[in-house]
């Protein structure tokens, strides 16, 4: 479980855990993390320079116990899409 708060107040919690993550990988990267009501998702979008990708995390995901590495490989899948962005 990457957060036990839900909506809006879980983002901040989720943000931190990715930037651990991706600065890990690449120091370059910014990640911001919002929550969309409409989709009950968490929209995670990565920046490097000029590339943008932009992906998400369905609430199940985040808020159930022993997806985290689930979540952990889908997050460096799409740091290493964003490498290649053309």
């Amino acid at each position: 479980m990457l957060s036990t708060l839900r909506g809006d107040a879980a983002s901040p919690q989720i943000q931190v855990w990715a930037s651990q993550i991706v600065k890990q990988t690449d120091a370059a990267v910014d990640v911001e993390v919002l929550f969309e009501e409409d989709s009950n998702t968490y929209i995670v979008r990565l920046a490097k320079s000029a590339r943008v990708l932009i992906f998400r995390l369905s609430a199940s995901q985040v808020h159930t116990d022993g997806r985290e590495a689930e979540c952990e490989r889908t997050l460096q899948r799409k740091i290493k899409d964003l490498w290649n962005l053309i």
